[in-house]
């Protein structure tokens, strides 16, 4: 069995993205540019640590059509290991109608496909346990928001969580996922999302997080943070204190598209982890993948190599990564 370290568990979509002059309550808009693309939260978070050189694999289902062949030679592209993908017969691959605007807010709508026929026999275990790190967000259904929670009991004590619950499961609510934010050492979540997990804003919302159990909780700010924040693009806390992370790119490009920046922001965050870096550096390196993935249309496209991180790391930094 080949080593891996991280492993993701999640939805596995093709996002079909669609760029808009605005997001609309009712009306009509143009659309400016469309294309399709492979996506899923945590499949964009393998992805982009595969693309800096990480082992990595991933556990998810596809359908058994153009789409689900799609996504899998994609991981295989940057050498993410398939063998745990389930192809499910006579499915159809989950996909997303993604609309994006000019002011970067976005619009997802999401068909679960596949995705909703994971059942807990698909999962390795021993697959799972040999890794370092077991990075999971979430699924439509409430069957394998199941097969989540009845994974973190069995997990190895060596491997660490790292979970990107989203939208759909911040708004479960504290109680239906305590079980996971007990298991989890990272929690990435953005400040809409810890609001409606936990009724608080970033500081109080992570504190009512590390209660449940997490070690430490990452919170990304996005446009419109509060004037405390300054120029940070992401919060960390920790039981031993606190971070404002800053953008260190005044003059970053407007966004292209930001579907899958929080996804990439992980990336980044996870590969200093993994590289022993400190919390601050590895938010710094979050964000820079998190740059490069918006300014291009897609969650992937964008995402860097080693080498680009590096570069754009020391340009901004004046030291290497």
């Amino acid at each position: 069995m080949r080593k891996m370290e991280v492993i993701g568990l999640g939805a596995l979509n093709m996002d079909n993205i669609y760029r808009v002059e605005r997001i609309l309550d009712d009306g009509e808009a143009v659309i400016k540019e469309s294309a399709c693309f492979p996506g899923g939260s945590a499949a964009n978070t393998i992805y982009g640590l595969a693309r800096l050189g990480v082992s990595a694999g991933f556990i998810g289902a596809v359908g058994d059509d153009a789409d689900g062949k799609a996504l899998l030679q994609d991981f295989r592209g940057v050498g993410v290991d398939t063998t745990q993908v389930r192809v499910k017969a006579g499915e159809k691959t989950g996909s997303t109608l993604c609309l994006s605007d000019e002011l970067g807010r976005r619009s997802i709508y999401v068909m679960p496909g596949a995705n909703s026929q994971l059942a807990a026999d698909d999962l390795d275990l021993a697959y799972i346990n040999q890794a370092k790190w077991l990075h999971i967000s979430s699924f439509v259904d409430d069957h394998q928001l199941g097969v989540l929670l009845g994974l973190m009991p069995k997990l190895g004590s060596s491997v660490r969580v790292s979970f990107s619950p989203g939208a759909l499961y911040a708004g479960k609510g504290l109680r239906a996922l305590k079980p996971i934010l007990a298991r989890t050492y990272v929690l990435f979540i953005n400040r809409h999302e810890i609001r409606r997990l936990t009724g608080h804003d970033a500081s109080a919302g992570a504190e009512i997080c590390l209660e449940q159990g997490c070690r430490l909780v990452v919170v990304t700010l996005g446009k419109g943070a509060s004037q405390e924040a300054g120029n940070a693009v992401s919060y960390v806390k920790t039981a031993e204190g606190e971070y404002l992370i800053e953008s260190g790119c005044e003059d970053a490009a407007p966004a292209a598209d930001t579907t899958g920046a929080g996804d990439a922001f992980a990336a980044g965050f996870l590969y200093g982890l993994l590289n022993g870096k400190g919390l601050e550096e590895c938010g710094s390196i979050g964000n820079i993948v998190a740059q490069f993935s918006i300014a291009q249309i897609g969650a992937r496209p964008g995402l860097p190599n080693l080498a680009q991180l590096a570069a754009r790391y020391e340009e901004l930094y004046k030291q290497p990564l």
